[in-house]
């Protein structure tokens, strides 16, 4: 095909009509064990989403907002979106490889002034997150010398104009010295509750929640926790996440909503346990 026609194939070219276009080059068998997975991001993201209109910082919540369950290793749901991106990008039908926002794991975000206040005000911990954090302060601590030695170690080049390696090492050392102030701030103002839910007929910090996608059927658990503890990919969410922030306080039966790009994702609460 000539360049002008993938041009105007990309731009008009929903998500939808991609996944069917990668779907329909895999093999039989390795189309249905990807099937599943594919139509769950699409449908998330909006089937009807032209490729021209993709976000990289949404298709970076994703793993977040769809695949934070704790079935075994649900990192793997990523596998088959990951490489339906990137054949997207092969077959030139986006402009950069989008995969590389699909991450199993993210570094955390910049957030906004008025957020880092907010979040300095109080601090709430389990003791099962107190003594994490306390053991990652020590980890980081044992740090400190082999940081300075390596600082120590570029500053004996003299040559200070094209010095690449004392610049990394002062900028490790920042960093370093930046997680212990915010670790030992944390701790300062840390308040620590039970981490175990005290009523089982609503959730709370603590409950393990057990629902069902309204759509797909699907069903997913998820641990309620503190911003601190929270790993999505094992099955901990923030209640202060969207949709942690959407399973906090509710009752089994009801049916609550999670925002996505596509719009609403709606999941019903089948149980709900103490932690």
């Amino acid at each position: 095909m000539g360049t002008e026609k993938d041009d105007k194939l990309s731009e008009n070219l929903t998500l939808a009509e991609a996944a069917a276009l990668y779907l329909g080059a895999l093999d039989p068998e390795e189309r249905k064990e990807q099937q599943h997975e594919v139509n769950r991001f699409v449908q998330w993201y909006g089937r009807g989403r032209r490729l021209s209109q993709l976000v990289p910082s949404e298709i970076g919540n994703y793993a977040e907002g769809v695949c934070s369950s704790a079935t075994p290793e649900p990192a793997k749901k990523l596998e088959s979106p990951k490489a339906l991106l990137s054949y997207l990008k092969k077959q030139k039908l986006t402009d950069s490889n989008l995969s590389v926002h699909l991450k199993s794991s993210k570094a955390p975000r910049k957030k906004s002034v008025a957020h880092r206040k907010a979040q300095e005000e109080v601090v709430h911990l389990t003791p099962q997150g107190f003594a994490q954090v306390e053991a990652q302060l020590q980890a980081l601590k044992e740090e400190r010398p082999r940081v300075a030695e390596e600082l120590r170690t570029a500053m004996a080049d003299k040559d200070f104009r094209e010095n690449a390696p004392l610049d990394a090492a002062r900028e490790a050392q920042g960093q370093l010295e930046a997680r212990i102030r915010a670790l030992e701030a944390s701790l300062k103002k840390a308040t620590i509750i039970s981490g175990v839910a005290t009523n089982t007929e609503k959730t709370g910090v603590g409950s393990m929640v057990h629902i069902r996608d309204m759509t797909c059927g699907e069903e997913m658990q998820y641990k309620l926790v503190t911003p601190q503890e929270a790993d999505p990919f094992k099955g901990k969410v923030s209640y202060a996440s969207p949709i942690g922030k959407a399973l906090l306080d509710k009752v089994e039966g009801e049916v609550v909503e999670v925002v996505a790009p596509v719009g609403k994702l709606k999941y019903q609460i089948v149980a709900i346990k103490k932690g």
